[in-house]
Formats: structure tokens, sequence, C-alpha cells
């Protein structure tokens, strides 16, 4: 669709900034808004065919799905993608932001964002949710570790035979249990840590429940079984990755995939020099850290099919597919380790190739593929 006025938006929680730039005139008017979405549309509706933009970021998507229920042509691009004049950087106020946003959309150089439907949203919520959990007691384990090494007391690692014991299995909690310090404020400190990690075990098992029902959802359930097929990916990583990418067909390729996910290399080449460096990490960093945690898991992977792939769950094209998957990322990550590279360097390598079978399944279970 084509337009005549251009629409800044400088959106934050109680307020917004809103610019119109007139393609023919070069005319701009400015107003500032309460974080009412109708009285801006009202204003935005009164220019001639008007598009509004906003940078991504915090505020989400609201804003975007509440202007067009109400006839607004509005789009959210990509904040990483927009690289300000060094001079304007000394300029920033409200209005210049929603200005340049404005001038960007103009000069068509503003990079999209997808918008999730609100209940895709939503599971994203829970998604991340269940990262925030896992980050919040790794740390409340360190708190209760940390204080028990404080006042000497340290968990053997290895028992009579010499075998390596787990840390938070029920052998380990019944020592925690048994130790009582000399002080009772730090016997409280210890129970309040006890408690803190029980309460998050107890959190990140309910959500790990949720999100399972969610993923036998009809909505979900094919894409999330195809991408099952994969050794590394469980039911959460598959879940993650199908309500996070959205529709996997809106990737033109698998390298564009990749590079959503920030796995690309970098590159600083110029002339006949060519220089790549790590990978950009310009992109969804909540999937790129699942997927290097899955490619751990082709350290010890074997060429075999996973154990589902047996049953009947999802096509034999895909699953199908899937093995061969499996096959070249075992062989790959084991050439890469005869040539002696880093191991941090090999699984990085893996995680990249891994998601782009992740996209092709992904497509092919959308029937775009």
């Amino acid at each position: 669709m084509s337009y005549a006025t251009a629409i800044g938006l400088d959106v934050h929680a109680r307020s917004i900034t809103g610019v119109a730039l007139f393609r023919d005139t070069g005319e701009v008017v400015s107003k500032k808004f309460s974080y009412d979405p109708a009285s801006l549309a009202e204003w935005i509706l009164q220019f001639d065919s008007p598009k509004a933009v906003y940078e991504s970021g915090v505020t989400g998507f609201h804003l975007v799905r509440a202007l067009k229920k109400m006839g607004v042509d509005c789009i959210v691009g990509a904040v990483s993608k927009m690289q300000k004049p060094a001079g304007d950087k000394r300029k920033k106020n409200d209005r210049n932001d929603a200005e340049f946003l404005a001038r960007q959309l103009l000069a068509h150089n503003i990079i999209e964002v997808f918008v999730p439907d609100e209940e895709t949203e939503s599971m994203r919520n829970l998604s991340r949710a269940l990262e925030d959990l896992r980050e919040d007691l790794t740390r409340a384990k360190h708190r209760l570790t940390h204080l028990l090494i404080r006042w000497g007391y340290v968990w053997s690692e290895y028992n009579e035979k010499g075998q390596r014991k787990k840390t938070w299995s029920r052998a380990h909690w019944e020592w925690i249990r048994s130790i009582e310090l000399p002080e009772m404020a730090a016997q409280e400190t210890l129970d309040l840590y006890i408690s803190e990690v029980r309460h998050l075990e107890a959190q990140k098992k309910a959500i790990e429940k949720r999100i399972a029902q969610y993923a036998g959802k009809e909505r979900w359930h094919e894409r999330v079984e195809a991408l099952r097929c994969l050794k590394g990916i469980d039911t959460l990583t598959a879940f993650s990755l199908v309500v996070e990418a959205g529709i996997f067909s809106r990737f033109k390729n698998a390298r564009s995939f990749s590079s959503w996910l920030g796995l690309t290399p970098s590159e600083h080449s110029s002339g006949e020099r060519i220089s790549r460096g790590g990978i950009t990490k310009a992109g969804n960093s909540h999937l790129r850290k699942l997927l290097i945690e899955a490619s751990w898991h082709y350290t010890r992977a074997t060429k075999e099919r996973k154990r589902s792939l047996y049953d009947n769950s999802v096509p034999f094209s895909i699953s199908n597919h899937a093995a061969q998957g499996i096959e070249r990322l075992v062989k790959r990550r084991k050439h890469f380790m005869q040539m002696r590279k880093r191991p941090v360097v090999v699984n990085v390598a893996t995680a990249r190739e891994l998601s782009c079978w992740i996209w092709a399944l992904g497509c092919m279970s959308e029937g775009t593929l």
C-alpha cells in the first residue's frame, strides 16, 4: 500500500510522541499523547494515506494490534537494524526519535518485525518465563552452595567406588538437610535458601508440565513433533522454537533463519581482503541459547535415528529428513573435532547447522517445503 504521510511513533509505557512527515511537502507535524491508542489512531487517520511505525522494544505489540483494529496501517521496525547519524546522538529527545523513524519509513529503510497474534505472544511469554525460572533456580542454588562453603561444608563429588555423584539428587538434599550451622542467623539463612530453591523447583516443574500440555494442542502439535525428531530437541525446546518463529516459512531460506538467531558469522571485508569473525549474536537470544545447549548433545550422539522416529507421530518424509540431519550433524561435528577446533567453536558451528535443519523441518510440517 502506498502512503503519503509517514508517521513516526516514539512509544513509552505512559506516553507516545507522534511525528507526521508529509512526502510531497516535507512538512512536519508532531503531537504528544498519553498511552491511549484510540486518541492516537484518531490523530493519525486525519492525514492523507498515513502509515505508522515504532521501534521494537519493551512495549511489545499491544499498540500495533490496537491501531490495526482501528484501521491504522502500522508496523514495528527492528531497532537493531536502525543506524542513527553520529551527529543526531547528541540531540536525543522523544520528538527527534519519532521524526527519525518517520524519515526512515519514508526512505523505505525500515526492516519490519514479525507481529505475532495474542495467543502466540502469550505462549512466548510462558516459554520465556520458564527460562527466567531456570536462571533464578541456578542463582538460588549457587547462593545455597556458597553459603555452605563459607561454613566449611563441601559436597563430596565421588563415592567410595570413585563414581561421580550427582548434585541436587535425593542424596545431596539429605546431606544438605542434615547440616546444622552453629549460629542461629546462619541456620535461618540456610533454611531460607533451601526454601527458595525448593519453591523455584516446584514452579519450574509446574510450568514445564503446562507447556507440555499446550504443545499437544492442535495448533502447535504437528510442528513440535516434527522438531522433536532431531536429537537435542525435546518438547520444551521444540515448543519455544515454534512459538518464537511463529511461521517458519516467513524466512526465505535456512540462512535467513540462522541470521535471525544471530548464529551467522560476522564479517569485516574490504576489497580483496575477506575477514570473518565470530557469530553476530544480533538476533533472538532466547532461541540462540537453547540451540547452543541442544548442540552439546551431539558431542556423544551417534548417527542412529532418534528413538521417537520409530513411531508414526510424524510423516515419513519428515522423520527421514530428520534422520539425515542427525547423521550429517554427527559427521560434521566429528570432522571439526578432528581438525582440532576449539569445542566452543565446534558447538556454535553445530548450532548454526542445526538451525538450518530445524527451519527445513518446520517448513515441511507447515507444508511449504
